[in-house]
């Protein structure tokens, strides 16, 4: 089969959530034409697995400007920009309708298995960039087809691989044998069966974001109607003065008040901290879990295991492009160091798009939270302004890609997240912080302990 010419193609955009469709819509506006390929049944499937949570960002924060201009003809009403969506509100009303007026540009059911250059595997130089990309998808009846593309954009997210338990990124021994009793999502404690797993028991929530915070809230809030609901609070960190976010100094208050809710449920005797530990182990004994450390330190046995201990990018289907990615975080290098979590949590990255996330093989560009690789903090205002300047360059209007167009909330948060010791006596007393650039953190509460 001959390759059809660049010209011809469209840009192939992998996932139908908020960053995906918002990658089309900028596209389109740029006389661009975009092919969205979905692997799940309708617009949102990884928005659509959490719900139940809140996000702490308004409507009018997660609403991209440019496909609001789309909806509108089609009769779409804007929701109250000033209230807070759940993630089910977000499918229902705005990625559902955006993806059904995109119409036959956005594909359901298409799994996208690999990703190449026409007629080049990796290793070939030969006429590199005037080739095509080959885009192969599986369809649910495990058929397969191969489309091209002029450029591919990947906003596929990392939430179908969530972080094992093992504090060497491993999964910690036997974690994969009590897998019954553990989870690696927030609890929705309003569906029945849910709520029946947590009452009455004890649970080990494992990790330090936003996720966390809202399962801690969530246990705690059952356990003043249920009595013997405990959580007992896995940290590899000990508690300082940033660990329960910026509270009242965070310029997303509904973020703030995440953390809040958090401390209030270690200071209500709802949910006990365990600081300093690094899980190495799962032990199955009659009376429940045992968590066991590095260092050998054994918790009381729990019943249940809430693991929220991050997500991490699925770079399998990608494996014959030329990508330059950190070592670390599995990021664009250019994007990296702005938001490595070993340097700062308070989201010191500014507004970035179409040169920092630029790979060796031209015209590829992962995007939204696939592009923070494991770094756990992200806003849709941010994944807006990449694919914004990303179309910008596709169309070759290379000043509008390069220009800035977004400023983001702060946190009120600063300091070296990525450590595992005991913050220093500076950072407990003063709440961590010395950064006041833009905070680039995660849109809700709910996907990961860091992320959306």
């Amino acid at each position: 089969m001959n390759a059809p010419s660049l010209t011809a193609l469209p840009t192939v955009v992998i996932g139908a959530g908020p960053i995906g469709l918002a990658a089309a819509t900028h596209l389109i506006e740029r006389g661009q034409e975009p092919l969205v390929l979905e692997s799940g049944p309708s617009a949102g499937t990884a928005v659509r697995a959490w719900a139940h949570v809140r996000l702490f960002s308004t409507w009018g924060e997660v609403i991209d400007p440019v496909a609001e201009k789309l909806l509108t003809p089609t009769g779409w009403t804007a929701p109250d920009r000033a209230t807070y969506p759940t993630g089910g509100d977000w499918a229902e009303r705005y990625l559902q309708p955006l993806a059904d007026a995109l119409g036959e540009r956005v594909r359901y059911g298409a799994r996208v298995t690999g990703v190449s250059r026409a007629g080049r595997d990796r290793v070939v130089d030969a006429d590199r960039a005037e080739q095509p990309f080959t885009v192969r998808i599986e369809h649910p009846d495990g058929t397969e087809e191969r489309l091209f593309a002029r450029a591919v954009l990947d906003a596929s997210g990392t939430w179908s691989t969530p972080s094992p338990i093992g504090g060497d990124g491993l999964p910690a021994l036997g974690e994969r044998a009590a897998a019954d009793r553990i989870s690696y999502r927030v609890p929705d404690l309003k569906d029945p069966a849910v709520r029946a797993r947590y009452a009455g028991r004890r649970t080990a929530v494992i990790g330090s974001g936003a996720s966390a915070f809202t399962a801690l809230s969530g246990l705690a809030d059952l356990a003043k109607e249920t009595p013997g609901t405990h959580a007992v609070w896995v940290l590899r960190r000990g508690i300082g003065g940033d660990t329960y976010g910026g509270g009242e100094a965070d310029q997303l208050p509904a973020r703030g008040a995440l953390g809040l809710r958090a401390k209030a449920a270690v200071t209500d005797g709802h949910a006990e901290a365990a600081t300093g530990f690094r899980t190495a182990a799962i032990e199955q004994v009659d009376d429940g879990l045992v968590l066991v450390s590095e260092d050998g330190t054994r918790l009381a046995p729990v019943d249940e295991v809430i693991a929220l201990t991050g997500l991490r990018p699925d770079l399998s289907h990608l494996g014959e492009l030329r990508l330059n990615l950190d070592e670390r975080l599995q990021a664009p290098v250019e994007l990296a160091p702005l938001i490595d979590p070993n340097v700062h949590s308070c989201g010191t990255v500014y507004p970035h798009g179409a040169a920092e996330l630029s790979h060796p093989e031209k015209d590829v560009y992962l995007v939204g939270m696939k592009s923070y690789g494991r770094a756990p903090t992200f806003l849709a205002q941010t994944g807006y302004e990449q694919v914004r300047s990303i179309a910008a360059a596709l169309a070759g209007d290379h000043e509008a890609a390069a220009r800035v167009e977004l400023v983001l909330a702060e946190s009120g948060v600063c300091g070296g997240s990525g450590l595992y010791d005991e913050p220093s006596a500076d950072e407990a007393a003063s709440g961590g912080g010395c950064c006041a650039a833009p905070a680039a953190v995660q849109i809700g509460a709910a996907p990961t302990s860091g992320g959306c």
